[in-house]
């Protein structure tokens, strides 16, 4: 891993590099590519994919430009949404979805179904189902 130890002294993963491992799982899983397919295309096996993803293993300069050009996306997709670490606001809420599992496949699948519905009103009215939801299943 590459970072601060923590208390532990078990290296913790840089917050940019989870940032960039996140994207790349992300637009993997949007277009439907598996780690051991995106891994064979990059010349890696599919648990270096997992390090990348997860931010464990920082990726090269080189292996993402290789990532960015399978994935159909400029280098710089890695990097949006990140803000500058001297910000007193660092985005560490994307890091602590990936870390507690927010970020699922199913997630990403909700996202995009969600994205084709055309009716404002029956958006709005998914949302506050899906609140509702998931009020009554933390209530149980």
């Amino acid at each position: 891993m590459v970072g601060k130890k923590n208390l532990s002294g078990v290296k913790e993963a840089n917050p940019v590099d989870v940032h960039v491992g996140n994207q790349i799982r992300i637009r993997r899983m949007l277009m439907k590519i598996t780690q051991s397919d995106l891994g064979a295309q990059v010349g890696v096996t599919f648990q270096q994919i997992q390090k990348y993803e997860l931010g464990k293993n920082r990726v090269s300069a080189s292996r993402l430009q290789t990532m960015a050009s399978i994935l159909g996306v400029p280098v710089a997709y890695f990097f949006t949404g990140l803000r500058d670490r001297s910000e007193p606001q660092f985005d560490k809420q994307c890091e602590d979805d990936v870390a507690r599992g927010r970020l699922t496949a199913e997630a990403i699948q909700f996202n995009e179904a969600y994205l084709r519905i055309r009716s404002h009103e029956l958006r709005t009215k998914i949302v506050a189902l899906v609140v509702a939801l998931a009020v009554k299943d933390q209530s149980e």
